[in-house]
């Protein structure tokens, strides 16, 4: 798909896009993921809003199921209709931006706009001096545990390190007959151990994107998961199953904890009010230093667009500190604006001793992931090729917890496949 993407958007750059006439000069389309129909209000009160602020300006929202964005974008492309600005995941923003299929919107962004966001948010919207998106809204995981479970394994509290978790892990095995975590390692499934190895000090590629992961560092890594899931201390369908898995087996009350978002904590009252109940939240897990993950959505303009500066303007307004409180308010989302971080976590604050003590618990999981951010980035950027480079280190590290190579072996298998495409794509 990428590859017909990259066609599509050299064509249009070549040839620009299809004149446009009359009121469609003064329309912009845009394009989001999954809000509609809980969010059409929030929507089309931004949209009125900006509206009013332009006069003669229209806005054309469209929002778009996740699974078909790159379908629609594509033959939109192809079309010559392609959206003015469209919310995207940074995976195939990078692989856009990476093809010279997004405008470059350093030349169109107001001076100090960038300082009005979270520093490291903004620049995991670059490629070199690319600036491709404006960060939107952000997720971040925290630790939920279930207490019970930890009491039984000696343990007050979650480990915080990576490092600490093989001692802690065998403890829950020997003590509870249970599984401290699943993290897994189903190639197009969840990042979280590939953020691990990063966490871990592993640098993922050099400045020629060509393998760096086989170092001192990822070897300790490749045998840190093999020999967990070896010595029995992992799920065993953690190389068959995705993260769904993990939120089954920790709502059967199977597993001591789950990386998750704070939401999930009102899904687990519902579904397993037993085990909400022994549920408290912490801090996310982190390496040799203190950060830990954050996924960001961005916007981003096609190269396409004829009206790339309105596009830009509408992006600002929608992602301004007002709109992204309200947004994270009634999203339960983290906002990448700064001005607007402080008054979600003041608003979070008071509504803890307002709450009862199940919402308290959901409040005080959503602070939790708010100060998170303090020392959260973009642990595995989103560069070109990224889910390649995830599939091929998951598919290794499998083989080595299968037993069928040892971890160095499999990690400098996973090295040549990546280096092998790496030289094809950037020669």
């Amino acid at each position: 798909m990428l590859s017909g993407l990259a066609l599509a958007f050299g064509l249009s750059a070549c040839g620009g896009a299809s004149p446009q006439h009359g009121a469609q000069e003064r329309q912009i389309s845009v394009w989001t993921l999954d809000l509609a129909p809980r969010f059409n209000p929030f929507m089309q009160r931004v949209i009125d809003d900006w509206q009013r602020l332009h006069p003669g300006y229209t806005v054309r929202w469209t929002d778009v199921p996740w699974s078909s964005v790159e379908r629609k974008l594509l033959a939109a492309v192809f079309a010559r209709t392609a959206p003015d600005l469209v919310n995207l995941n940074p995976p195939f923003a990078a692989n856009l931006a990476s093809k010279g299929g997004l405008r470059d919107l350093s030349g169109l962004l107001p001076a100090g706009a960038q300082a009005t966001y979270l520093p490291r948010i903004w620049q995991a919207g670059r490629q070199g001096s690319l600036q491709f998106a404006i960060p939107w809204y952000l997720t971040t995981r925290v630790t939920m545990a279930n207490q019970n479970l930890l009491r039984r394994a000696g343990y007050s509290a979650p480990p915080r390190r990576w490092d600490q978790v093989p001692a802690y892990a065998e403890a829950v095995k020997r003590r509870t007959g249970r599984y401290a975590l699943f993290v897994t390692v189903v190639p197009d499934d969840s990042a979280e151990l590939l953020e691990s190895m990063v966490q871990m000090g592993v640098q993922l590629l050099d400045g020629r994107q060509r393998a760096a992961f086989e170092s001192p560092a990822g070897r300790r890594a490749f045998a840190f998961w093999s020999d967990l899931y070896r010595r029995g201390l992992l799920p065993r369908e953690v190389v068959s199953q995705g993260y769904r898995r993990a939120i089954e087996l920790y709502q059967a009350g199977d597993l001591a904890q789950v990386a998750t978002g704070p939401d999930f904590l009102r899904n687990l009252q519902t579904n397993a009010p037993g085990i909400a109940s022994h549920t408290r939240a912490w801090p996310p897990l982190i390496g040799v230093g203190p950060e830990s993950n954050v996924a960001v959505m961005n916007l981003v303009v096609p190269r396409q667009s004829t009206k790339a500066a309105a596009a830009v303007d509408f992006a600002l307004f929608l992602t301004n500190a007002r709109n992204q409180l309200a947004f994270a308010e009634e999203a339960r989302v983290l906002p990448s604006s700064r001005q607007a971080l402080a008054g979600l976590e003041r608003g979070l604050g008071q509504a803890v001793a307002a709450s009862s003590p199940n919402q308290a618990l959901v409040q005080e999981a959503r602070s939790l992931s708010a100060r998170s951010l303090a020392d959260a980035r973009v642990l595995v950027p989103a560069t070109p090729g990224v889910k390649r480079l995830q599939a091929i280190l998951y598919t290794q590290l499998q083989r080595a917890m299968l037993g069928e190579l040892d971890s160095d072996r499999a990690l400098a298998e996973a090295a040549r496949q990546w280096n092998r495409y790496a030289e094809a794509r950037w020669p």
